[in-house]
Formats: C-alpha cells, structure tokens, sequence
C-alpha cells in the first residue's frame, strides 16, 4: 500500500508543481494523506432534477437539466455581466457570470443539453442563478450524484482553478489511485467493536462521498470519535505521569499569617463559593501531590483574594509564592491590590516588571534568594534565568490563555520541587472547552458576586441617537461618576485604530468641555499609559477615551458607565470582559453598544445575548456556539494536542465527555501501553504527538 503522508501532493493527477505549491500555501496540504484528511464543509443532495416551472428564490441549490437558448451581454468595464438564457421546457431562467466570461462564452454551447446546478435568486423580477456549475448531461448519471461534497477554498485557489469542483476531483482521483485498499486502521478492533464505529475505510470514503445521509452520519461519528478520544487520551497521559513523576510539597498547616489577616484585614465577609474554592485548594496542598488547579470567575469575583489567600498559606508553611500577570499594567494593580490587603502585616510583598530597572531589581532579586521576599508579583519578567527564589511553593498564573507551556514550566524549574500552580482566567470557560483547553487542571469556579454588587445594565444603542446617549453620560458625570469610552482594535491597522481613537477623543473633548477627558492607547510608552490611569483614578479626569488596552487591568470603582463604539466589531468575550470594567462599585453601572444599523445575523445575537445577560459562563457557551473554538486559544499555547478536522467542541460536548471516559478506563487498565489489543492505540498517539506539542519540556 502506498505511503500516504510521505507521497508528494504533485504527483496526483490533475495537481503537477503549479497546483502543488497553491494547495501548500493555502491549505497546508503537502501529501495525499493531507489531502484525504481535507474534510467537505457541507453536503447537497444533487439525487434529484426540478423543473423551471417548480422553483422559486427562496429554495437553497437546485439542479435542472435543459438548454441555453442564448447568450447575451450586459454593461461595460467592472459592470460587465454575460446572461445565459436556459430552458427545460417550462420555462426560462437566466444564468449569470460576473468574471471569466470569454470563457463561458468558449466552452458553453446555444442548444446543447447540459445539468445546471446553483442557488436561485430573483433579480428584476426573473429567477437566476450566478455562477453555477454546469456538466454536459450527458457526462452524469444521476444516479451516481446523490450528496454532493463541497469544500473550503481561497481566493488565490479559484484564480488556479481550483474551486470546491476542483478539489472534489482531485479527490476522486485519489480514491481511484487507492482502488480498493484499505486504510490502515487508527483505533483498535475492540474500541472499534465496543463502539459500534464504522471502519477508517468507510468512514473516509463516506465523509467525502457518501452513499446517503445515514452513511454521512455514521462516518462523522467515527471520526469525531477518534479525534476527540486521542485529544483525551494525550491530556490524561500526561495528567497521569506527571502526577506519578512529581511529588507535592505539603502545606500541612494554615498557621499565624493566615489566621492574622483572616482576623485582622480581610475587608469584607467571603462568599460561599470564596470559601468553597479556598478548601478545595487547601485539599489540593496537603495532599502530597502537586496542585494544578484552574480557578475560574467572572470579573469582579474575587478571584484575587482568593490568590492571596491562598498563597499566605505557603508562606505559614516557610515557602515563598509569585504571581504572573500577562502586562505589567496588570501586575502593577495585583501588586498595589495586594499591598493594600496586606497593611500593617509583616510579609513583604515586590514587584518585578520590565521597566523596574537598577539598584531596585538588584535588590529584589538578591532578597529573593535570601528568602526576605516573601511574595513576589511580577509579568513575564520572572521567569528570566536571572531571577531565582530561596523556597518558591506557590506559582499563581493570571489571564493562563496568554502564557505559553513552555512559559509555565519555566517557573516550575524554579525550585527542587516543583511549586504548587494556580492558574485563574476572567474570561469564563465553557466546561467542554475547559476539558480540552485545561484537560490537565482540576478546576474550582466562583460563582458568586460579593454581597452589594448589582447586575451591570445593558442597552443597544444606535451611532445615530447620539444625543440622548451624551445626555446620560453628562447625567452620570453631574452625579459623581466617570464614564468609559472605548474604540475597537484591528491588527491589520493600527494607525487607522490611533486614528479613530483621535478623532473620537477630539469629538468626546468637544461634546463635553466642561469635563476633563484622558486617552490611552496600545502605542503610548508604559509610564504615559500609567499616568493617564492613574489621573482617571484619582477622577482628575471625568472620561476615558481609550482602546481595548483597558480590557484588564484598570479597577475604577467611581467609573459606572461603559460606552463600546462600533461593538459589532468585537467578539462575545471581549465584550463581557470590557463591561467587567464597571459595575465594580455600589453604584448602578451601565454599559452603551453602540453599532450602525447593518448588523448580521450573528453581530445581532451577539447584542442581543449581552443585553439579556451578565452572566459569564452563559455567554462563553453563546460565544463558543456562535464562533466556534476556534485554534482554542492556539494549539501550541494551551496545550491542545492535535488539530480538529470535523469534531465541534461547540457541537460535541457529549461525545467529548463520552470518549474522555472510555480514554480514563483504556489508561485505567493499561497505563504503560503493554497489552497487545492496544498496541494500535499507542502506536497512533506516537505518531500524533511527533507533529504536535510536546508536554516532554514539563514532564
């Protein structure tokens, strides 16, 4: 049998270097395996012919056979357009071409029998169809149709002539090279047999040309079901062994500093779910095995006290704890929050950022190594080789999605024994995604607001009804509060973004010039974005104008309202996250998203899921549901082994749960891969680690 993952893509018929080069660029397919693992992203049933007479602009694809009567030419230049005329006896519609038109005109001939096959539209009152795939009639059976495949292309692969069409025989190319070979199987005889899957053979044969749907069906169940089960597998592998590789140190008691603060500083009463997070940790620590622990909770939940909390036990236990955040913005708040939680107490907190520089950072870094630090609150900067720790017991990891493995396990290296690691995220998990996000974390979730916070208030508002929505905010201001104003980021244009930003803070300056008004951007040095928070802070400035850079790190109680300009260009979690920004005092807060009228479908439900809720964890699932995963934060970030071709963590949280299961029983009863029916299984995570992350540089 031929050796798919080594044998050249050129080499398949119908592709040659040209094509080779585009499918490698675009899609990433450089073999015949890559190409047989290109999944279709929908079906059509083409087992079936209409009559003119029988459709309308309403009905998804049809398929009609008959004859062009004509052809004819419309408008000049850009506005050029060639209309077929066709008929099948019971009427006329128009097939229209946009693009390639001598083309058509060369190929297609007046009067010969052709299938027609595309979407109708109604145009001035006439049914056409744009660009629609035509094949002399004589060349299909209809028969031999049945559910057509269509696949994801480029822009740049349809200018080489490689639409959905062309892939598909380039797919049927393959499978006729193969004839009847059997794929090697990538699960074993028993999993296939317990589960009732459908062989690798069929299943590919069927997700690319399915017999029917019920085939359809059965194939994507099958590998769905081993793309998930091997993305389980690995994170349980991996949970499994470092657990038997590393012990934990043990904090086996909650002594005098805990107790003093508990007594003595703690500001306010802790929540249940505070209380219960904070027991499950303390389990974790005395347990005799390393903590690794996800703590998730919405903004505003406590999350931070529950970090000190926590870390003050490793200090009554004679270790030293550190706390990474991703911008120094970040750390710089964790550090004055913790500083001020901590008055009067005898535990010395520092910082340690980029910009903390000369006989500071040397005598942080020398008081580190004596032990007279006991808490070190830092950005990337601490896992630089320079700074080292006398007894470092306690890791804590904020915003985890914006550190990288290899990051983590710099700060594991930081003692003998590997600290314990507490990992926390504002931006609530959906429990499918958390399973394969942070499948090696146990997880605790607050989820509960302290006492006296009220629900922020959401409204949509439209950019043409500026007037009242200026009216409130100059209401709010007249009332004590400060006011956000936040404009989106792109990527691809950040002069444009500097750009809106200036003119929106030009216009906010002359629409309230009775009121003081500070601005912050991505592209200010780090002491001008301090400054201008710090002056907001203080309210020497009544409005900020700013764009997502204010997404963490600024803790403005005073502030009650939050304006998003242009929120339709915003995702889901970036919204919650800037309304997280208010609502942090015992006011009433407000959040305005303010968008243009042409919203689609999904920016629409988007507005709307944030209107109806401030839940957190609701909305995380809505914006897994609505987006998708995504890269799930980036593979080679989070942690997630593999890439998925056709399972949907949105779609198939059951079977997620599902196959996770039966990989827990599969390392249950053979931890080290000895039996010989699961030879197969160990075989294929081999091969799939070699080309993904490797956990080895932490386990």
């Amino acid at each position: 049998m031929i050796d798919l993952s080594t044998r050249d893509i050129k080499f398949l018929q119908g592709v040659g270097p040209q094509r080779a080069a585009v499918l490698n660029k675009e899609l990433g397919i450089c073999s015949f395996k890559n190409l047989l693992y290109y999944f279709p992203y929908k079906y059509v049933d083409r087992s079936r012919l209409y009559l003119i007479r029988e459709i309308d602009g309403n009905m998804p694809y049809i398929q009609l056979r008959g004859r062009i009567l004509s052809f004819e030419t419309f408008g000049e230049g850009r506005q050029r357009r060639l209309v077929g005329h066709f008929t099948d006896g019971t009427g006329v519609i128009d097939l229209v071409w946009f693009q390639g038109l001598k083309y058509i005109e060369g190929k297609y001939k007046a009067n010969e029998e052709y299938i027609v096959f595309g979407k109708p539209t109604v145009f001035s009152g006439r049914i056409n169809v744009a660009h629609p795939d035509i094949d002399p009639a004589a060349d299909l059976k209809l028969s031999e149709m049945g559910l057509e495949p269509y696949y994801n292309t480029t822009e740049k692969m349809k200018r080489h002539s490689l639409n959905s069409h062309a892939v598909q025989k380039l797919m049927k190319n393959l499978f006729a090279l193969l004839k009847e070979d059997a794929f090697d199987e990538t699960l074993s005889p028993s999993l296939v047999a317990a589960y009732h899957l459908m062989p690798l053979t069929d299943a590919l044969h069927n997700i690319h040309f399915p017999r029917n749907p019920e085939f359809l069906r059965k194939a994507r169940y099958r590998l769905k079901f081993e793309e998930l089960f091997y993305v389980q597998l690995n994170i349980l592998r991996y949970t499994k062994e470092r657990r038997n590789k590393f012990r934990g140190l043990v904090f086996g008691r909650v002594g005098e500093i805990f107790n003093t603060f508990y007594s003595k500083n703690l500001p306010f009463e802790l929540t249940g779910a505070q209380k219960r997070v904070i027991k499950e940790m303390r389990q974790d620590m005395r347990s005799g095995r390393q903590m690794n622990r996800l703590l998730q909770g919405d903004v505003g939940s406590g999350k931070t006290l529950v970090a000190l909390m926590t870390m003050l036990i490793a200090l009554d236990n004679g270790y030293q704890a550190c706390m990474m955040a991703p911008t120094e913005i970040l750390a710089t708040q964790h550090y004055e929050t913790i500083t001020r939680f901590l008055a009067g107490m005898d535990v010395r907190v520092e910082l340690l950022t980029g910009s903390i520089k000369g006989k500071r950072r040397e005598t942080v870094l020398r008081d580190l190594l004596t032990g007279d630090v006991h808490i070190l609150i830092g950005t990337h900067a601490v896992i630089e080789d320079t700074v080292g720790f006398s007894s470092l017991g306690l890791v804590v990891i904020d915003e985890q999605h914006r550190f990288g493995v290899a990051q983590r396990a710099k700060l594991w290296a930081k003692n003998v024994s590997p600290p314990h690691v507490l990992v926390m995220t504002a931006t609530p998990i959906p429990r499918t995604l958390a399973m394969t996000l942070y499948g090696d974390l146990d997880v605790s979730v607050i989820d509960e607001l302290p006492p006296g916070r009220k629900p922020i208030q959401t409204v949509h508002q439209f950019d043409n009804r500026r007037a009242s929505m200026y009216a409130f905010m100059r209401k709010q201001i007249q009332e004590g509060r400060q006011v956000y104003v936040v404009y989106p980021l792109i990527q691809e244009s950040e002069k444009m973004d500097i750009k809106n930003l200036e003119d929106g803070y030009l216009h906010i300056c002359e629409a309230f010039p009775e009121y003081k008004v500070s601005k912050v951007h991505g592209k200010m040095k780090p002491a001008e974005k301090d400054e201008e928070m710090q002056r907001f802070l203080r309210n020497e400035t009544q409005i900020m104008v700013a764009t997502t850079v204010i997404e963490v790190g600024v803790n403005v109680p005073n502030a009650s309202v939050m304006v998003i300009e242009n929120a339709e260009r915003f995702g889901l979690s970036q919204l919650h996250q800037l309304r997280g920004r208010v609502g942090r005092g015992a006011d009433q807060s407000y959040c305005i998203l303010v968008t243009g009228y042409k919203l689609t479908e999904d920016t629409r439900k988007r507005i709307e899921i944030m209107v109806q809720t401030n839940d957190g964890f609701e909305i995380a699932e809505a914006d897994l549901k609505l987006r998708g995963p995504g890269d799930l934060e980036g593979t080679q970030q989070s942690g997630v082994a593999f890439d998925l071709k056709v399972a949907d963590i949105a779609k198939d949280g059951q079977l997620l749960q599902y196959v996770r299961d039966i990989a827990e029983r599969l390392l249950d009863s053979d931890p080290n891969g000895e039996r010989p029916e699961n030879a197969i299984v160990w075989r294929q995570l081999r091969e799939l680690r070699k080309k993904n992350v490797n956990w080895s540089v932490i386990s």
